[in-house]
């Protein structure tokens, strides 16, 4: 079977606009804080916010480079942020605000 030329240019058209997959990070919240303080991601990654914890967390953050609230959410749940603008994001939790994660989105 040949393709046409117009097929393998349509093809490689969507290749090279075809979105980039980032990676996935995962922070844990155990016994009400973070494992770290600052975390360094790529534009287009994925942070996913696991609790270990036994009690309810609620993750969010004001930031202008990503504002965000993922509600209250209870332990063995995980919600999954995209940080798709470049920037630092302070993230905090709303029932536990001793707890604070600085993001830094390159």
């Amino acid at each position: 079977m040949r393709i046409g030329a117009a097929c393998v240019a349509s093809l490689l058209v969507l290749l090279v606009s075809a979105p980039a997959v980032g990676a996935e990070h995962e922070v844990t919240q155990k016994n009400k804080s973070f494992p770290v303080s600052e975390l360094k991601i790529k534009k287009g990654d994925s942070v996913k916010f696991t609790n270990a914890d036994p009690f309810f967390h609620n993750i969010f953050s004001l930031s202008p480079a990503k504002s965000f609230d993922l509600g209250s959410y209870g332990n063995g749940e995980s919600k999954t942020v995209v940080f798709d603008t470049a920037g630092q994001v302070d993230v905090e939790c709303a029932i536990h605000p001793m707890m604070q994660l600085t993001i830094k989105v390159e």
